[in-house]
């Protein structure tokens, strides 16, 4: 992929992955296939910010991790209504990351 393309991703995209994966997403785009390369680009990355958005707002029902693909911490987090406000309370400090995260995750998944 060119250099310039590998730039624009992670210029808008570059704050939806964690810190210290961009050197690693530069390398991997770089021998990234090219049909592979609409994929990167067209891919739904989760924003953070509105993750936390929606943990402020409605963590207690577990919005917040079902946008993130959390099934299973959103039902419980749904349940038990966030924990009795203990589990959203800590969710709001942890939710970015954990988005941050997935991307991460569904970006490899698609660079294979």
């Amino acid at each position: 992929m060119e250099a310039e393309k590998i730039n624009l991703f992670i210029a808008t995209k570059g704050d939806y992955f964690p810190a210290e994966t961009i050197p690693m997403i530069k390398e991997r785009m770089t021998y990234l296939a090219s049909d592979n390369e609409m994929a990167i680009m067209a891919a739904d990355y989760t924003n953070p910010i509105l993750s936390i958005v929606l943990s402020v707002v409605l963590g207690g029902y577990g919005i917040d991790r079902f946008l993130i693909g959390d099934i299973g911490i959103g039902i419980g987090k749904l349940l038990t209504g966030g924990g009795c406000g203990v589990w959203w309370l800590i969710d709001i400090f942890l939710i970015m990351d954990a988005t941050k995260r997935k991307n991460f995750e569904k970006f490899i998944t698609i660079t294979g």
